[in-house]
């Protein structure tokens, strides 16, 4: 696309004119910047993609872009170090300042990062220009609709889902550009960087209470550009205390400088949600030279100690952290959008969601990124466990043989072509990213090994010497992770199940992949489909010899729809597309709640864990998500949400037990278990109550009432409501309602209620914060109820919002409460609600009055 003729050197000089150029996005990639300038259009809608020219097609000059900053920096004074970093750029590029180029050798690699003294170059005045220019990878790949294309975008040390995937549309540019920050640093002599901090947990501990100490470790690299060696120290504090050590950086040398071991008394433990706090420690290491600063980093970290062990039962590992097992409840994670448009903000939305989905732990998928240190610290916050991938996919890398890729089998088992620029982007991630609490496993690959050489590196010296604390699988279905007791692929399934499944059927013992649908509702729709293409998909059951089909629009295809099959329709025909929607999100709280219900029945004894496939949406699809692109939770997150309850009680299909799921590491033997069954008439039938013990981190199982569910719903199906009250000594209460169908599978008994009537009232907590209070004045039930909060003005949704819970049902003379969240301070929303049988509601919020 560069129509520049000039070299950088003169690119790069402050007196040369740059009119004519485009103001670009930085981080962002040149896709991000033509849209941003409106040359193409938004390729997350419709069929927009298709319009966009393919590098593949175009050839690598089409994309291939000159990046040009003027920027004020004071000329340093003696003994100063100016520092150019770049966080990271796609694919190569060269660098010049000032008429001076930077790089010796064009730089390659998505993930590594740069680092350029930039001092000999600046100008005495001030004023200075920075000119890069950005190469796309090469080869990109043909983007034919296999996974990953061709597979030859994996030649490069880059991401491999740009090309294509069973989930996204190829991205046209293939994410060129400079992706990620671009920052000045300044220092004195030495440049202190790459500081490691290890905490030490010894023993088994709990979250209340006094601690026995832990142990800190911490080491830092210094480096010093001077032709002279420079004395210093070496200091941070913690907890009042200051750890020191005096060092003598050699001259043109980087260092790695080991601190004295500190003991922290009674420290602030950090565990993974669901089980106590993410309490986080800050400090500043320094290195001082004749006692004052020449650099200094600013650490965040947690105090924790985490360790696989092998359970023998389940035959796959176990994760402990500060010494209690923890039961492994996950979600995929592939890139927070797929154009690497990125802020603190939308991961912070991102990752509370898989907080609120009761999930502790997320997998970032070998064929995107090393993610990214604002990930981390988003999952440092909320307690979610990191399981980190590196870039390769058994579909690009070779595990399998494809009609579909360019080379061999054989060939692709050696990508990527440079393997000691794969192990310098390794180490250098791992530098980025090892000192946040929530990293807790690092990974070969996505179904597949790293080719051998690039294992026996990765394991056996460059995890060991920086990091060293961490569990390393070499792919995500290794025997050493989970035992692969059925002989198959190690994963999966991922499409719509039978809710029994979950269950009955035995998969996996730590099943890394294994998920259902995730269709947003019709508002979520509303955003990137045209109303013309706005049709719901037609299923045809097998007959006549023919096998069963589900026909549906084009867009829909496109944007990667995977069948409901004949589930929507047994809650009666469809209307349009607003009614498939939404009996779509009957399914998907269904299979979600049933999905974690059916793991965790058999914790410790079948499982160890499960990662599901997948939680969120870096593109406009139609598949796995428990909310869309666009920041929009659908009823999958709120399925997940009951069903991963840390405290749970739960219906068990196949036996027809009532179950308890305590992850606690409590026991509790105060709990009061009631039974009740309603029908579509609203009236209840109590069926048992009893007193309950609950055993810590452990599956309870108590009576069986199977024969008399069975009769219930025979004709037209039942509501079961199970609930469970729990004593001061464990504060916690789990209602659970499920919807059964007739004894022919049919839901089409829940026509029949009738319409409802609900008391709402909206009261405004504070700025950002209301509670909603929704009564149920009559005795009918007001069944499958999503709450929305809108923007007062526009009257569309406020995303993200954060819901304590949503796709209600409000049972005959009772009020729930369900508060809400949202980012924007200064807005006063409007309360919507719409149900299965409430005609859509909006309310205005009160105001709390202020009592004295």
């Amino acid at each position: 696309m560069s129509t520049v003729k000039e070299q950088g050197a003169v690119l790069s000089s402050p007196a040369y004119q740059l009119s004519g150029w485009k103001p670009a996005i930085v981080p962002g990639t040149v896709l991000t910047t033509i849209l941003h300038h409106k040359q193409v259009p938004d390729p997350f809608y419709g069929m927009n993609n298709e319009l966009i020219p393919d590098i593949y097609t175009t050839g690598l000059d089409y994309y291939t872009c000159w990046f040009a900053k003027d920027f004020k920096e004071a000329y340093p004074a003696p003994g100063q170090q100016v520092w150019l970093q770049f966080r990271g750029v796609n694919y190569g590029c060269d660098v010049f300042l000032n008429g001076h180029k930077l790089n010796e050798a064009t730089h390659k690699s998505m993930f590594l990062r740069q680092q350029y003294n930039i001092t000999p170059w600046l100008n005495k005045d001030g004023n200075n220009r920075l000119a890069v220019i950005v190469y796309p990878p090469d080869p990109v790949g043909n983007p034919n609709g296999g996974q990953g294309g061709d597979g030859r975008i994996a030649k490069n040390v880059s991401h491999q889902y740009a090309a294509g995937w069973d989930w996204i549309q190829p991205i046209r540019d293939r994410n060129t550009g400079i992706w990620d920050k671009v920052y000045i640093e300044r220092t004195g002599a030495v440049n202190l960087k790459n500081p490691h901090v290890v905490t030490l947990v010894p023993g088994k501990r709990t979250p209340a209470g006094p601690q026995n100490p832990a142990t800190i470790k911490m080491t830092a690299e210094l480096e010093n550009p001077t032709n002279k060696p420079v004395a210093g120290m070496l200091q941070y504090s913690l907890a009042g205390k200051m750890i020191s050590k005096q060092v003598i950086v050699p001259a043109n040398s980087t260092t790695v400088i080991t601190l004295p071991n500190a003991t922290l008394a009674n420290p602030r433990l950090w565990w993974p949600a669901g089980y106590g706090r993410q309490d986080l420690y800050n400090t500043e290491l320094q290195f001082l030279v004749n006692g004052k600063p020449t650099d200094k980093e600013s650490m965040t970290f947690g105090v924790r100690e985490i360790q696989r062990v092998w359970n023998t039962t389940t035959l796959s590992s176990q994760f402990n952290v500060n010494g209690q097992k923890i039961f492994i409840k996950g979600g995929n994670w592939i890139i927070s959008d797929a154009m690497l448009r990125f802020t603190d903000e939308r991961y912070d939305a991102e990752i509370r969601y898989h907080r609120d989905m009761n999930l502790n732990l997320i997998r970032i998928w070998g064929g995107a990124l090393l993610e990214r240190p604002e990930f981390y610290k988003a999952c440092d916050k909320y307690g979610m466990l990191v399981f980190q991938d590196f870039w390769m996919s058994g579909d690009c890398n070779g595990r399998w043989q494809d009609p579909k890729k360019a080379e061999d089998q054989a060939t692709r088992r050696k990508y990527p072509d440079d393997h000691d620029l794969f192990l310098r982007s390794v180490a250098d991630g791992i530098k980025l990213i090892r000192n946040h609490p929530s990293l807790a496993i690092w990974c070969g690959g996505n179904e597949i090994t790293p080719p051998d050489d690039i294992l026996a590196a990765m394991r056996d010296s460059l995890l060991p010497q920086l990091d060293g604390t961490r569990v390393f699988f070499d792919y995500s279905n290794s025997d050493s992770m989970s035992m692969n007791i059925l002989k198959g692929g190690g994963d999966g399934p991922y499409n719509i199940q039978p809710t029994d499944t979950f269950w009955k059927f035995r998969t996996y013992p730590f099943n890394s992949e294994v998920g259902s649908v995730g269709l947003g509702d019709y508002e979520s729709l509303k955003r990137f489909i045209p109303i013309e293409n706005m049709a719901p998909p037609v299923y045809t059951p097998a007959a006549n010899g023919q096998r069963a089909r589900e026909n549906a629009d084009s867009v829909w295809e496109y944007h990667k729809y995977i069948g409901y099959q004949d589930y929507i329709s047994r809650y009666g025909p469809v209307k349009d597309a607003k009614d498939f929607a939404m009996k779509a999100q009957l399914v998907n709280y269904d299979q979600y709640r049933a999905l974690m219900e059916g793991f965790s029945s058999h914790m410790w004894d079948w499982y160890t864990g499960t990662i599901i496939w997948k939680t969120q949406n870096p593109w406009t699809a139609l598949r796995g998500q428990m909310y869309d692109y666009y920041l929009d939770p659908n009823a999958c997150l709120y399925g997940l949400r009951k069903g991963g309850e840390p405290v749970h009680v739960m219906y068990n299909p196949v036996e027809g037990t009532v179950m308890t799921v305590n992850n606690r590491f409590v026991y509790n033997d105060n709990s009061y278990l009631s039974i009740t069954a309603y029908d579509m008439d609203g009236n209840s039938i109590p069926l048992l109550g009893s007193r309950v013990k609950l055993d810590a981190s452990a599956v309870n199982t108590f009576m069986n009432i199977k024969d008399t569910v069975d009769k219930l719903r025979a004709e037209k199906g039942i509501l079961l409501s199970i609930r469970l009250s729990s004593s001061a000594r464990l504060p916690y209460n789990s209602s659970n309602l499920y919807w059964l169908p007739a004894v022919n599978g049919q839901y089409t008994g829940l026509n029949e209620l009738k319409s409802a009537t609900l008391d709402i009232k909206a009261t405004m907590v504070e700025p950002g914060e209301m509670l909603v209070e929704l009564i149920n004045k009559t005795g009918g039930i007001v069944f499958f109820n999503r709450i929305s909060i809108l923007h007062p003005q526009t009257k569309e949704r406020i995303l993200p919002a954060f819901y304590s819970d949503n796709y209600i049902t409000i049972l005959p003379f009772e009020r729930k409460f369900v508060s809400i969240e949202w980012n924007d301070k200064s807005l006063t929303p409007l309360v919507n609600i719409e149900g299965w049988n409430l005609t859509s509601k909006t309310v205005i919020p009160q105001t709390r009055s202020t009592g004295k």
